[in-house]
Protein backbone atom coordinates (compact mmCIF):
# COMPACT_ATOMS: atom_id res chain seq x y z
CA UNK A 1 0.00 0.00 0.00
CA UNK A 2 1.28 3.58 -1.09
CA UNK A 3 0.20 6.57 1.02
CA UNK A 4 -2.55 7.77 -1.98
CA UNK A 5 -4.50 4.25 -1.30
CA UNK A 6 -3.95 4.76 2.36
CA UNK A 7 -5.24 7.97 2.35
CA UNK A 8 -8.13 7.80 0.35
CA UNK A 9 -9.17 4.20 2.22
CA UNK A 10 -9.97 7.10 4.97
CA UNK A 11 -12.01 8.82 2.49
CA UNK A 12 -15.71 9.78 3.69
CA UNK A 13 -14.03 9.08 7.38
CA UNK A 14 -13.98 11.08 10.67
CA UNK A 15 -10.54 11.21 12.12
CA UNK A 16 -9.39 11.91 15.34
CA UNK A 17 -5.26 13.22 15.80
CA UNK A 18 -4.62 12.76 19.90
CA UNK A 19 -2.64 16.44 20.33
CA UNK A 20 -1.40 18.98 18.35
CA UNK A 21 2.40 19.34 19.02
CA UNK A 22 4.66 19.97 16.34
CA UNK A 23 5.00 16.02 15.31
CA UNK A 24 1.20 15.87 14.61
CA UNK A 25 0.83 19.00 12.55
CA UNK A 26 1.84 17.07 9.49
CA UNK A 27 0.12 14.61 9.90
CA UNK A 28 -2.93 17.21 10.00
CA UNK A 29 -2.41 19.02 7.18
CA UNK A 30 -1.65 16.00 5.17
CA UNK A 31 -5.62 14.47 6.09
CA UNK A 32 -7.18 17.84 5.41
CA UNK A 33 -5.09 18.28 1.92
CA UNK A 34 -7.11 15.10 1.36
CA UNK A 35 -10.82 16.09 2.50
CA UNK A 36 -10.66 13.84 5.17
CA UNK A 37 -12.59 15.36 8.31
CA UNK A 38 -10.08 15.95 11.38
CA UNK A 39 -10.62 16.49 15.05
CA UNK A 40 -7.72 17.65 16.93
CA UNK A 41 -8.05 16.79 20.61
CA UNK A 42 -5.25 18.42 23.06
CA UNK A 43 -5.19 18.71 26.67
CA UNK A 44 -4.03 22.34 26.36
CA UNK A 45 -7.00 25.18 25.82
CA UNK A 46 -7.48 27.69 23.44
CA UNK A 47 -5.61 30.32 25.24
CA UNK A 48 -2.22 27.86 25.46
CA UNK A 49 -2.05 26.90 22.03
CA UNK A 50 -2.69 30.38 20.76
CA UNK A 51 -1.99 31.20 17.33
CA UNK A 52 -2.24 27.80 16.28
CA UNK A 53 -5.31 26.92 17.56
CA UNK A 54 -6.48 29.81 14.87
CA UNK A 55 -4.64 28.22 12.16
CA UNK A 56 -5.97 24.64 12.46
CA UNK A 57 -9.33 26.18 12.56
CA UNK A 58 -8.61 28.09 9.10
CA UNK A 59 -7.70 24.61 7.43
CA UNK A 60 -10.86 23.32 8.46
CA UNK A 61 -9.82 21.23 11.76
CA UNK A 62 -12.66 20.74 13.99
CA UNK A 63 -11.07 21.28 17.79
CA UNK A 64 -11.65 19.55 21.08
CA UNK A 65 -10.09 21.34 23.37
CA UNK A 66 -9.15 21.47 27.61
CA UNK A 67 -9.95 18.69 30.13
CA UNK A 68 -12.44 16.97 28.58
CA UNK A 69 -10.42 16.69 25.12
CA UNK A 70 -11.28 12.84 25.47
CA UNK A 71 -14.80 13.24 25.80
CA UNK A 72 -17.23 11.83 22.88
CA UNK A 73 -14.50 10.03 21.49
CA UNK A 74 -16.59 8.55 18.73
CA UNK A 75 -14.58 9.00 15.09
CA UNK A 76 -13.68 6.17 12.54
CA UNK A 77 -9.82 6.32 13.39
CA UNK A 78 -7.85 7.82 16.13
CA UNK A 79 -4.61 8.90 15.18
CA UNK A 80 -2.56 8.13 19.25
CA UNK A 81 0.01 10.32 19.86
CA UNK A 82 3.07 8.11 21.35
CA UNK A 83 3.23 9.38 24.94
CA UNK A 84 -0.69 8.07 25.08
CA UNK A 85 -1.13 4.92 26.85
CA UNK A 86 -3.21 2.53 23.96
CA UNK A 87 -5.62 1.33 27.01
CA UNK A 88 -6.59 4.28 28.43
CA UNK A 89 -10.42 4.22 29.01
CA UNK A 90 -11.56 6.33 26.37
CA UNK A 91 -9.58 4.37 23.90
CA UNK A 92 -10.47 0.91 25.17
CA UNK A 93 -14.40 2.14 24.40
CA UNK A 94 -13.81 3.93 21.86
CA UNK A 95 -12.10 0.75 20.09
CA UNK A 96 -14.87 -1.38 21.21
CA UNK A 97 -17.42 0.83 19.50
CA UNK A 98 -15.71 -0.44 16.10
CA UNK A 99 -12.48 3.18 15.85
CA UNK A 100 -9.58 1.90 14.71
CA UNK A 101 -6.57 2.52 16.74
CA UNK A 102 -3.30 3.75 14.86
CA UNK A 103 -0.95 6.16 15.01
CA UNK A 104 1.35 8.42 12.45
CA UNK A 105 4.77 6.00 12.88
CA UNK A 106 2.11 3.20 12.67
CA UNK A 107 0.73 3.98 9.06
CA UNK A 108 4.08 4.79 8.21
CA UNK A 109 5.40 1.63 8.56
CA UNK A 110 2.26 0.20 6.18
CA UNK A 111 3.25 2.66 3.21
CA UNK A 112 6.91 3.48 3.33
CA UNK A 113 8.09 2.10 -0.36
CA UNK A 114 11.95 1.39 0.75
CA UNK A 115 13.82 -0.76 3.47
CA UNK A 116 13.48 0.77 7.02
CA UNK A 117 16.53 0.72 9.57
CA UNK A 118 15.18 1.30 13.12
CA UNK A 119 16.88 2.15 16.29
CA UNK A 120 15.85 1.45 19.83
CA UNK A 121 16.87 0.97 23.79
CA UNK A 122 17.19 2.62 26.95
CA UNK A 123 20.06 4.56 25.78
CA UNK A 124 21.77 5.53 22.99
CA UNK A 125 19.25 5.48 20.60
CA UNK A 126 19.55 9.26 19.24
CA UNK A 127 23.01 9.21 18.73
CA UNK A 128 23.39 5.42 16.89
CA UNK A 129 20.66 6.50 14.85
CA UNK A 130 22.27 9.53 13.77
CA UNK A 131 25.26 8.16 13.05
CA UNK A 132 23.70 4.99 10.91
CA UNK A 133 22.09 7.46 8.91
CA UNK A 134 25.28 9.92 8.61
CA UNK A 135 27.19 6.69 7.40
CA UNK A 136 24.69 5.57 4.86
CA UNK A 137 24.06 9.22 3.78
CA UNK A 138 28.18 9.13 3.42
CA UNK A 139 27.81 6.19 1.36
CA UNK A 140 25.71 7.87 -1.11
CA UNK A 141 22.38 6.38 -0.48
CA UNK A 142 19.15 8.77 0.06
CA UNK A 143 18.34 8.37 3.68
CA UNK A 144 14.71 9.71 5.28
CA UNK A 145 15.97 10.40 8.89
CA UNK A 146 12.68 10.20 11.37
CA UNK A 147 10.78 9.08 14.11
CA UNK A 148 11.31 10.09 18.00
CA UNK A 149 14.28 11.50 16.87
CA UNK A 150 11.87 14.57 15.58
CA UNK A 151 10.47 14.47 12.17
CA UNK A 152 7.73 12.39 11.32
CA UNK A 153 8.07 10.96 7.69
CA UNK A 154 4.44 10.13 6.82
CA UNK A 155 3.46 13.16 5.12
CA UNK A 156 6.97 12.85 3.28
CA UNK A 157 6.52 9.07 2.32
CA UNK A 158 4.68 10.12 -1.11
CA UNK A 159 8.32 11.57 -2.30
CA UNK A 160 10.19 8.52 -1.25
CA UNK A 161 11.60 5.69 -3.95
CA UNK A 162 12.30 1.96 -3.51
CA UNK A 163 15.81 2.59 -3.54
CA UNK A 164 15.99 5.15 -0.58
CA UNK A 165 16.16 4.31 3.14
CA UNK A 166 14.15 5.06 5.84
CA UNK A 167 16.14 5.34 9.34
CA UNK A 168 13.98 5.57 12.83
CA UNK A 169 14.72 5.99 16.30
CA UNK A 170 11.54 4.34 17.90
CA UNK A 171 10.34 4.73 21.73
CA UNK A 172 8.73 2.38 23.78
CA UNK A 173 5.67 4.27 23.30
CA UNK A 174 5.69 4.70 19.94
CA UNK A 175 6.63 0.72 19.38
CA UNK A 176 3.86 -0.46 22.39
CA UNK A 177 0.97 -1.17 19.41
CA UNK A 178 3.38 -1.94 16.41
CA UNK A 179 2.59 -5.08 14.27
CA UNK A 180 5.27 -4.66 11.79
CA UNK A 181 8.66 -4.15 11.98
CA UNK A 182 11.91 -2.77 10.19
CA UNK A 183 14.16 -4.72 8.02
CA UNK A 184 16.84 -3.72 10.09
CA UNK A 185 16.44 -3.35 13.88
CA UNK A 186 18.88 -2.64 15.99
CA UNK A 187 18.21 -2.65 19.98
CA UNK A 188 21.30 -1.05 22.23
CA UNK A 189 20.66 -1.54 25.53
CA UNK A 190 17.63 -2.34 27.89
CA UNK A 191 17.33 -0.74 31.58
CA UNK A 192 13.90 0.53 33.68
CA UNK A 193 12.73 3.75 32.25
CA UNK A 194 9.72 5.62 31.34
CA UNK A 195 7.94 3.94 34.68
CA UNK A 196 5.55 6.48 35.17
CA UNK A 197 4.22 5.45 31.67
CA UNK A 198 4.65 1.71 31.43
CA UNK A 199 2.85 -0.38 34.00
CA UNK A 200 6.37 -2.10 34.89
CA UNK A 201 9.62 -2.78 33.60
CA UNK A 202 8.23 -6.20 31.61
CA UNK A 203 5.90 -3.76 30.15
CA UNK A 204 8.79 -1.45 28.99
CA UNK A 205 10.73 -4.81 27.64
CA UNK A 206 7.79 -5.73 25.75
CA UNK A 207 7.01 -2.75 23.51
CA UNK A 208 10.77 -2.93 22.91
CA UNK A 209 10.85 -6.14 21.62
CA UNK A 210 7.91 -5.26 19.05
CA UNK A 211 11.11 -3.55 16.99
CA UNK A 212 12.17 -7.09 15.49
CA UNK A 213 9.01 -9.52 16.53
CA UNK A 214 7.08 -8.76 13.15
CA UNK A 215 10.90 -9.29 10.99
CA UNK A 216 11.13 -12.51 8.50
CA UNK A 217 14.06 -15.07 7.93
CA UNK A 218 15.14 -12.14 5.44
CA UNK A 219 15.31 -9.41 7.99
CA UNK A 220 18.42 -8.68 10.35
CA UNK A 221 18.06 -7.59 14.13
CA UNK A 222 21.03 -6.53 16.19
CA UNK A 223 21.62 -6.88 19.64
CA UNK A 224 23.60 -5.42 22.68
CA UNK A 225 25.57 -9.06 23.56
CA UNK A 226 26.81 -7.18 26.74
CA UNK A 227 23.24 -6.42 27.97
CA UNK A 228 21.75 -9.56 29.91
CA UNK A 229 17.96 -8.43 28.53
CA UNK A 230 19.36 -7.46 25.35
CA UNK A 231 21.22 -10.89 24.68
CA UNK A 232 18.06 -12.64 26.32
CA UNK A 233 15.91 -10.98 24.10
CA UNK A 234 17.85 -12.24 20.72
CA UNK A 235 17.26 -15.87 21.35
CA UNK A 236 13.63 -14.54 19.92
CA UNK A 237 14.29 -13.02 16.44
CA UNK A 238 13.10 -14.86 13.47
CA UNK A 239 15.81 -13.28 11.46
CA UNK A 240 19.59 -13.58 11.14
CA UNK A 241 20.84 -11.91 14.95
CA UNK A 242 23.86 -10.11 14.92
CA UNK A 243 25.65 -9.18 18.03
CA UNK A 244 27.99 -5.94 19.23
CA UNK A 245 29.52 -6.19 22.17
CA UNK A 246 32.82 -3.99 23.90
CA UNK A 247 33.85 -7.09 26.40
CA UNK A 248 33.86 -10.65 23.92
CA UNK A 249 34.06 -11.81 20.58
CA UNK A 250 30.75 -12.54 19.14
CA UNK A 251 30.54 -14.90 15.55
CA UNK A 252 28.48 -12.62 14.13
CA UNK A 253 28.30 -8.90 14.43
CA UNK A 254 30.81 -6.38 15.71
CA UNK A 255 33.35 -6.39 18.69
CA UNK A 256 36.40 -4.76 20.53
CA UNK A 257 39.80 -6.47 19.78
CA UNK A 258 42.79 -4.73 21.14
CA UNK A 259 42.10 -1.19 20.69
CA UNK A 260 40.40 -2.20 17.65
CA UNK A 261 36.56 -2.66 16.39
CA UNK A 262 36.49 -6.37 14.27
CA UNK A 263 33.42 -6.89 12.21
CA UNK A 264 33.06 -10.83 11.78
CA UNK A 265 30.16 -12.61 9.72
CA UNK A 266 29.51 -15.36 6.81
CA UNK A 267 32.84 -16.44 8.00
CA UNK A 268 34.72 -13.81 7.33
CA UNK A 269 36.69 -11.39 9.69
CA UNK A 270 38.18 -7.60 9.17
CA UNK A 271 38.94 -5.07 11.33
CA UNK A 272 36.87 -1.80 10.48
CA UNK A 273 38.87 1.23 12.23
CA UNK A 274 40.77 1.75 15.72
CA UNK A 275 38.67 2.76 18.60
CA UNK A 276 40.84 5.85 19.04
CA UNK A 277 39.55 6.99 15.64
CA UNK A 278 36.16 7.48 17.51
CA UNK A 279 36.13 11.68 18.17
CA UNK A 280 33.23 10.92 20.87
CA UNK A 281 34.37 10.98 24.17
CA UNK A 282 32.89 7.69 26.47
CA UNK A 283 32.38 3.72 26.40
CA UNK A 284 29.38 4.31 25.52
CA UNK A 285 29.55 5.91 21.93
CA UNK A 286 31.86 3.17 21.38
CA UNK A 287 29.09 0.81 21.68
CA UNK A 288 26.83 3.34 19.80
CA UNK A 289 29.70 2.76 16.96
CA UNK A 290 29.51 -1.07 17.31
CA UNK A 291 25.87 -0.95 17.02
CA UNK A 292 25.45 0.96 14.36
CA UNK A 293 28.63 -0.70 12.11
CA UNK A 294 26.94 -4.02 12.58
CA UNK A 295 23.64 -2.67 11.23
CA UNK A 296 25.26 -1.16 8.12
CA UNK A 297 27.93 -3.68 7.22
CA UNK A 298 27.68 -4.38 3.62
CA UNK A 299 26.38 -0.71 3.60
CA UNK A 300 29.16 1.03 4.27
CA UNK A 301 32.66 1.06 3.03
CA UNK A 302 35.09 0.83 6.13
CA UNK A 303 36.93 3.82 4.71
CA UNK A 304 33.75 5.65 4.93
CA UNK A 305 33.00 4.74 8.88
CA UNK A 306 37.03 5.70 9.50
CA UNK A 307 36.24 8.78 8.23
CA UNK A 308 33.05 9.63 9.98
CA UNK A 309 34.19 8.75 12.83
CA UNK A 310 37.01 11.53 13.12
CA UNK A 311 34.95 13.98 12.15
CA UNK A 312 31.49 13.91 14.14
CA UNK A 313 31.16 15.63 17.14
CA UNK A 314 28.05 14.09 18.38
CA UNK A 315 24.09 15.24 18.47
CA UNK A 316 22.95 18.16 20.35
CA UNK A 317 22.03 17.82 23.79
CA UNK A 318 24.38 14.64 24.21
CA UNK A 319 27.63 15.42 26.03
CA UNK A 320 27.79 18.59 23.91
CA UNK A 321 30.49 20.75 25.02
CA UNK A 322 28.81 24.06 24.91
CA UNK A 323 32.16 26.46 25.73
CA UNK A 324 35.59 26.49 27.82
CA UNK A 325 35.65 29.37 30.28
CA UNK A 326 38.82 30.43 32.20
CA UNK A 327 39.84 26.66 31.32
CA UNK A 328 36.75 25.07 32.62
CA UNK A 329 34.94 23.11 30.26
CA UNK A 330 30.90 22.76 30.28
CA UNK A 331 28.97 20.33 29.03
CA UNK A 332 25.51 19.91 27.77
CA UNK A 333 23.83 16.33 28.38
CA UNK A 334 20.17 17.05 28.95
CA UNK A 335 19.50 13.87 26.82
CA UNK A 336 20.45 12.08 30.32
CA UNK A 337 16.93 11.67 31.37
CA UNK A 338 17.65 8.53 33.86
CA UNK A 339 20.23 7.48 35.78
CA UNK A 340 21.65 4.88 33.76
CA UNK A 341 22.48 7.84 30.84
CA UNK A 342 23.74 9.81 33.59
CA UNK A 343 26.06 7.40 34.77
CA UNK A 344 27.31 6.47 31.01
CA UNK A 345 27.88 10.41 30.96
CA UNK A 346 29.89 10.64 33.99
CA UNK A 347 31.87 7.33 32.72
CA UNK A 348 32.65 9.42 29.92
CA UNK A 349 34.94 11.53 31.91
CA UNK A 350 38.90 10.77 33.43
CA UNK A 351 38.20 13.06 35.79
CA UNK A 352 36.03 14.02 38.80
CA UNK A 353 33.36 16.56 37.41
CA UNK A 354 30.74 19.00 39.20
CA UNK A 355 27.59 17.49 38.03
CA UNK A 356 24.46 19.40 37.92
CA UNK A 357 21.24 17.03 37.75
CA UNK A 358 17.60 16.75 38.89
CA UNK A 359 14.27 16.82 37.14
CA UNK A 360 10.81 15.40 37.62
CA UNK A 361 10.73 11.62 38.84
CA UNK A 362 9.56 9.07 36.09
CA UNK A 363 9.18 6.05 38.94
CA UNK A 364 12.53 4.33 38.31
CA UNK A 365 15.37 3.19 41.30
CA UNK A 366 18.09 5.64 41.44
CA UNK A 367 19.98 3.23 43.63
CA UNK A 368 22.84 2.40 41.10
CA UNK A 369 23.47 5.98 40.27
CA UNK A 370 24.57 6.64 44.09
CA UNK A 371 28.02 4.60 43.60
CA UNK A 372 29.35 6.30 40.22
CA UNK A 373 28.25 9.84 41.67
CA UNK A 374 30.24 9.19 44.60
CA UNK A 375 33.54 7.98 42.05
CA UNK A 376 33.24 10.21 39.68
CA UNK A 377 31.62 13.81 41.05
CA UNK A 378 33.48 16.71 43.16
CA UNK A 379 30.72 18.46 43.64
CA UNK A 380 27.12 17.77 42.93
CA UNK A 381 24.49 20.10 42.50
CA UNK A 382 20.72 19.27 42.60
CA UNK A 383 17.45 21.04 41.82
CA UNK A 384 13.61 19.83 40.57
CA UNK A 385 11.90 17.00 42.07
CA UNK A 386 14.45 14.21 42.04
CA UNK A 387 16.62 16.36 43.99
CA UNK A 388 16.25 14.27 47.22
CA UNK A 389 15.54 11.09 45.60
CA UNK A 390 19.16 11.32 43.96
CA UNK A 391 20.79 12.76 47.41
CA UNK A 392 19.57 9.88 49.13
CA UNK A 393 21.11 7.88 46.61
CA UNK A 394 24.82 8.97 46.97
CA UNK A 395 24.66 9.35 50.58
CA UNK A 396 22.80 5.80 51.33
CA UNK A 397 25.90 4.67 48.76
CA UNK A 398 28.69 1.99 50.45
CA UNK A 399 30.95 4.62 48.95
CA UNK A 400 29.68 8.05 50.40
CA UNK A 401 32.92 9.83 52.04
CA UNK A 402 31.16 13.19 52.44
CA UNK A 403 30.58 14.33 48.98
CA UNK A 404 29.33 17.90 48.86
CA UNK A 405 26.18 18.17 47.82
CA UNK A 406 23.56 21.36 47.25
CA UNK A 407 20.45 22.29 46.29
CA UNK A 408 19.61 25.23 44.24
CA UNK A 409 16.27 26.74 43.11
CA UNK A 410 16.83 26.37 39.17
CA UNK A 411 19.84 26.21 36.38
CA UNK A 412 21.10 30.05 37.03
CA UNK A 413 21.71 29.25 40.69
CA UNK A 414 23.31 25.90 39.71
CA UNK A 415 25.97 27.46 37.02
CA UNK A 416 26.46 30.92 39.19
CA UNK A 417 27.59 28.32 42.28
CA UNK A 418 29.54 25.77 39.37
CA UNK A 419 31.26 29.13 38.39
CA UNK A 420 32.01 30.03 41.71
CA UNK A 421 33.77 26.35 42.80
CA UNK A 422 35.39 25.44 39.49
CA UNK A 423 39.22 25.83 38.89
CA UNK A 424 41.03 25.19 35.37
CA UNK A 425 40.83 21.99 34.20
CA UNK A 426 37.69 21.03 35.64
CA UNK A 427 34.55 19.91 33.80
CA UNK A 428 30.97 21.00 35.02
CA UNK A 429 28.31 19.40 33.28
CA UNK A 430 24.42 18.98 33.15
CA UNK A 431 23.39 15.88 33.11
CA UNK A 432 20.02 15.47 35.34
CA UNK A 433 19.19 11.62 35.26
CA UNK A 434 15.65 12.41 35.22
CA UNK A 435 12.84 13.66 32.83
CA UNK A 436 12.64 17.54 32.17
CA UNK A 437 8.81 17.95 32.69
CA UNK A 438 8.36 19.61 36.24
CA UNK A 439 10.08 22.64 34.43
CA UNK A 440 10.41 22.18 30.51
CA UNK A 441 8.28 21.37 28.10
CA UNK A 442 11.70 18.46 26.62
CA UNK A 443 14.78 18.13 27.29
CA UNK A 444 15.68 20.05 24.40
CA UNK A 445 14.31 23.16 25.61
CA UNK A 446 16.00 22.37 29.26
CA UNK A 447 19.23 21.83 27.28
CA UNK A 448 18.65 24.91 25.44
CA UNK A 449 18.10 27.40 28.68
CA UNK A 450 21.53 25.58 30.06
CA UNK A 451 23.29 26.69 27.24
CA UNK A 452 22.22 30.07 26.80
CA UNK A 453 22.69 30.80 30.78
CA UNK A 454 26.25 28.94 30.48
CA UNK A 455 26.78 31.21 27.44
CA UNK A 456 26.05 34.42 29.27
CA UNK A 457 28.76 34.13 31.37
CA UNK A 458 31.45 36.50 31.41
Amino acid sequence: MNIETYLASLEGKHVAVMGIGVSNQPLIRLLRDHGITVTARDRKTREALGATAEALEAQGVLLRLGEGYLEELTEDVIFRTPGMRPDLPQLSEAVARGSVLTSEMEAFFEVCPCPMLAVTGSDGKTTTTTIIASLLRQAGRSVHLGGNIGHPLLAESGGMRPEDLAVLELSSFQLMTMTRSPHIAVITNLAPNHLDVHKDYAEYIAAKENIFTHQTKSDVAVFNADNADTLRLSGKAEGRVRLFSRLREVEDGAFLRDGHIVVRGNGEERTVMEVSDIRLPGVHNVENYLAAIAAVDGLVPDGVIREFARTFGGVEHRIELVRTLDGVRWYNDSIASSPSRTIAGLNAFSQKVILIAGGKDKGIPYDALGPVVNEHVKLLILCGATAGVIRRAVEQSENYAGLEIREVQDYHEAVDLARSRAVEDDVVILSPASTSFDRFANFMERGRVFKEIVNALQ
